[in-house]
C-alpha cells in the first residue's frame, strides 16, 4: 500500500494560513497599516475601491525596503522583528510573526515599490498568487507603496463569503479608527474611490478622540491616569449622563496596540455601578503601557485578545482609578456642605439653660363647627384665629373686624355652607363604608349585603409597571414597557417595509453629529430611516439636520435616536435587508415606548391590551422577552390554602 501522507505545494500552504490571517479586505488594511507604522510613518494614506474588493493601498513614507528585503518580506516567517525565541516575550512592534505579506500574496495581485532614504531608485515587485512576476528597479518616494487588488481572486470560495460593499467599507473604517485612536501623532488618510472621505492631521490624543466621535464627545470625556509599578493606565472615559445604550465606543489598548478584554470591561462597569442604569454603557478610551514580557500578544492570529500576566492586579487598580476620576470630576452625586445656603446650626452650650418651645394653642377651636362669629356684622368665618393685637371685638374702620381673613376674602356676606348638598347626585349605593363581614351600614342602624358591583376597573395597574386582569383561565399579568415595545415594533416594521413612514416636520432641526465608524454605517440605514419618517440633510462632514421625525414619536433626543439605531445595526452585523429592517424598528420600538413607571388610565390600559393581542406573536418581544404570563386559578388557591 502506497503512502498517503505528503507535503503540500507552498501556494496551498499559503492559501491556508492566510485564511487565518485574512478574513476580509479590512484584515489587508490591518496588516499594511502596522508594517507602515513599524517602519517609522509619520503619514499613511489608505485608497480602496469596491470597498477593498477591487484595490487596497497603502502609502506610507517610511524607511522603505531594499530589493532584497522586498523580496524576503513575502517568504513565510520571514521577519526583522524577532531573532530568536526570547524576543517574543519582549515585542514592542506591530507584526512579528512574518505571516501578513506572505497571506496577502497568496490571495491576491500585489505590486510593491519601496525605496530607502540613501538609495537613488527604489524597486517594483509584482507577485500574483504567492508567484514573483516581476522585479525591477524603479523611480519612486522614500517609503513604500503596497497595492493589493482582486482580493480573494483564485479561492472563489472565500470571495462569495464577502459581505456587502457597505459593510466591508464599514469594517475598514473601524479598523482605521482603532489605529488612529492608539497613534494621534500620525496623519491619517483614507481615500474612496478618489475621493478623500477621511483626513486626520497630527494632534493630541483628547483631540484625535474629538476627531473620531465628534465635537459632541468633548464635553462628555473625563481624564484618567495611574501609574504604578504594574504599569501606567491612561485615557478617557465619559460621564455618567452620556451613557449609551449600546457597546459602541469601548475600546482598550495596550502599548499601542487594540484589544478586547472583557475582564476589564467588567472592572469599567463596576466603577460605573449605581451611576448608570443597568441597560446602560459607559464610553471610555482606556490605554495601558505595561512591560513587554508581562503580556502575551501572540494567542490570537489577529492579535485582538492578549493575555496579562497579573490580571487580578490591574483589574483592581483599573477599576479604582475610574472611580477615582468619577469621584474627582463629580461625576458622583455627593452632599455639599460648604455652601451659603446651609442652616446655621446652633453649638450646644451646658452652661445656658434651656426652655420648653410655648406653643399658642386655641382650645375651643372645632373645625367641623357650622358656626360664624357672633361678632362679625356679616357673619365671616373666625376659623378659630384671632389677631394678637386686637379683641374681636375691635372694630376697624371699614367696619369690620380684626378676625385674619384668608387672601381673597371679599367684604360680602357668603352664603351659608350646606356641606351636606356637596354629596347630593352621588349614588349611596356601594360607596358606604364596607366591614370585613361584607356588611355595610345604612341609615337607622339597619344593615344589608353589599350589592354585587365591581369596586376595581377591568385591568388595573401594578406598581405603575404591570397591568392585571381577570381571564378565564385565572390572572394575566402584562409587562406594560414590552407590550408596547411589541405593539410598536410591528407598527415601525410595517412602515419600513410598506415604505409608509408619515414624517412631521420640526420649528428647530436638530443636528446629528457621527463618528467616522457610524458614518460608515449610516448609508445602510439611510433608505430605512426615511421610511419611517425622518427628513435627513447632508451638511457635511458627518453632520446632518434632522428636518422631519415620525409623526408617531414625541419629543425627543431624536439625534440619539438615530445613533442608537445607527449603532444597533452596527452590532447586528448583517447584510440581510430584513434582519437591518427588523434591528431598525426594535431599536426604535425600544426608546419610544412607554416606560416602567407611568401611570395609565383604565382607557389606556384597555387600549394597549386590545392592541397587543392584535399582534401576531403577542406572548413574547422581538428580542424574546416575555411579555404575558398567567397565573392560574388553582396556582392562586393553592397558595391561599
Amino acid at each position: 500500500m502506497p503512502d498517503i501522507i505528503h507535503l503540500l505545494p507552498d501556494s496551498i500552504a499559503n492559501q491556508i494560513a492566510a485564511g487565518e490571517v485574512i478574513q476580509r479586505p479590512t484584515s489587508v488594511v490591518k496588516e499594511l497599516v502596522e508594517n507602515a507604522l513599524d517602519a517609522g510613518a509619520t503619514r499613511i494614506t489608505v485608497h480602496i475601491k469596491g470597498a477593498g474588493r477591487t484595490l487596497i493601498q497603502v502609502i506610507d513614507d517610511g524607511k522603505g525596503m531594499s530589493p532584497t528585503d522586498a523580496r524576503m518580506a513575502f517568504e513565510r516567517h520571514a521577519t526583522s522583528k524577532i531573532r530568536e525565541a526570547a524576543d517574543l516575550f519582549s515585542l514592542t512592534t506591530m507584526g512579528f510573526r512574518g505571516e501578513a505579506l506572505p497571506s496577502i500574496a497568496a490571495i491576491a495581485q500585489v505590486e510593491v515599490k519601496s525605496r530607502r532614504a540613501e538609495d537613488e531608485l527604489g524597486t517594483l515587485l509584482v507577485i500574483s498568487g504567492s508567484k514573483v512576476e516581476k522585479q525591477e528597479m524603479v523611480a519612486c518616494a522614500v517609503g513604500t507603496s503596497i497595492s493589493v487588488k482582486n482580493i480573494f481572486y483564485n479561492v472563489p470560495a472565500r470571495r462569495k463569503f464577502l459581505k456587502s460593499n457597505e459593510t466591508e467599507r464599514r469594517h475598514i473604517f473601524t479598523e482605521i479608527e482603532r489605529v488612529a485612536l492608539v497613534r494621534p501623532d500620525i496623519e491619517f488618510t483614507l481615500m474612496e474611490n478618489d475621493l478623500e472621505t477621511l483626513y486626520l492631521p497630527k494632534t493630541g490624543l483628547r483631540q484625535r478622540i474629538v476627531q473620531m466621535e465628534g465635537k459632541h464627545i468633548n464635553q462628555q470625556l473625563i481624564e484618567i491616569e495611574e501609574e504604578t509599578t504594574l504599569g501606567q493606565i491612561h485615557g478617557y472615559v465619559s460621564r455618567p449622563e452620556f451613557a449609551k445604550k449600546t457597546r459602541t465606543s469601548q475600546f482598550f489598548f495596550v502599548n499601542n496596540r487594540f484589544i478586547r478584554h472583557p475582564y476589564f470591561h467588567k472592572a469599567v462597569l463596576v466603577a460605573f455601578e449605581n451611576l448608570i442604569a443597568a441597560n446602560e454603557k459607559p464610553t471610555y478610551f482606556i490605554y495601558f503601557e505595561v512591560d513587554p514580557e508581562s503580556i502575551d500578544v501572540n494567542i490570537h492570529p489577529t492579535k485582538t485578545e492578549v493575555k496579562f500576566e497579573n490580571e487580578q492586579a490591574l483589574w483592581q487598580i483599573l477599576m479604582v482609578t475610574v472611580k477615582e476620576a468619577l469621584g474627582r470630576f463629580n461625576a458622583v452625586p455627593s452632599i455639599d456642605f460648604d455652601t451659603d445656603d446651609a442652616p446655621d446650626i446652633p453649638i450646644y452650650d451646658p452652661s445656658r439653660p434651656t426652655s420648653m418651645p410655648q406653643v399658642s394653642l386655641n382650645p375651643d377651636y372645632n373645625p367641623f363647627r357650622d358656626s360664624v362669629s357672633a361678632d362679625h356684622p356679616h357673619g365671616v368665618p373666625t376659623f378659630g384665629y384671632q389677631s394678637p393685637d386686637h379683641s374681636s371685638n375691635d372694630q376697624f374702620p371699614d367696619g369690620y373686624s380684626s378676625v385674619r381673613r384668608f387672601p381673597g376674602d371679599l367684604p360680602f356676606a357668603p352664603k351659608p355652607l350646606d356641606w351636606e348638598r356637596l354629596y347630593d347626585g352621588f349614588e349611596r349605593v356601594g360607596t358606604s363604608p364596607v366591614s370585613l363581614s361584607g356588611e355595610m351600614d345604612v341609615e337607622g342602624g339597619a344593615s344589608q349585603e353589599v350589592p354585587e358591583t365591581e369596586f376595581f376597573p377591568e385591568h388595573y395597574q401594578y406598581k405603575q409597571k404591570y397591568i392585571l386582569t381577570s381571564v378565564k383561565s385565572g390572572l394575566m399579568i402584562i409587562d406594560q414597557h414590552r407590550a408596547h415595545v411589541r405593539i410598536l415594533f410591528d407598527r415601525y416594521l410595517e412602515q419600513i417595509q410598506g415604505r409608509r413612514g408619515v414624517s412631521q416636520r420640526v420649528l428647530f432641526p436638530e443636528v446629528l453629529e457621527l463618528s467616522v465608524a457610524e458614518d460608515a454605517a449610516f448609508p445602510t440605514v439611510k433608505g430605512d430611516l426615511e421610511a419611517l419618517g425622518f427628513e435627513l440633510s447632508d451638511m457635511g462632514n458627518r453632520s446632518y439636520a434632522i428636518q422631519g421625525v415620525p409623526s408617531e414619536i414625541e419629543n425627543g433626543d431624536f439625534s440619539e435616536m438615530i445613533k442608537g439605531m445607527i449603532n444597533n445595526s452596527m452590532e447586528t452585523g448583517s447584510d440581510v435587508k430584513t434582519v437591518i429592517q427588523e434591528s431598525i424598528a426594535l431599536s426604535l420600538a425600544n426608546m419610544t415606548a412607554i416606560p416602567s413607571g407611568r401611570i395609565l388610565t383604565s382607557e389606556e390600559m384597555l387600549l394597549m391590551v386590545s392592541q397587543l393581542f392584535a399582534c401576531k406573536t403577542p406572548n413574547y418581544t422581538p428580542d424574546g422577552r416575555v411579555v404575558v404570563c398567567v397565573v392560574s386559578d388553582k396556582e392562586i388557591e393553592r397558595k391561599m390554602s
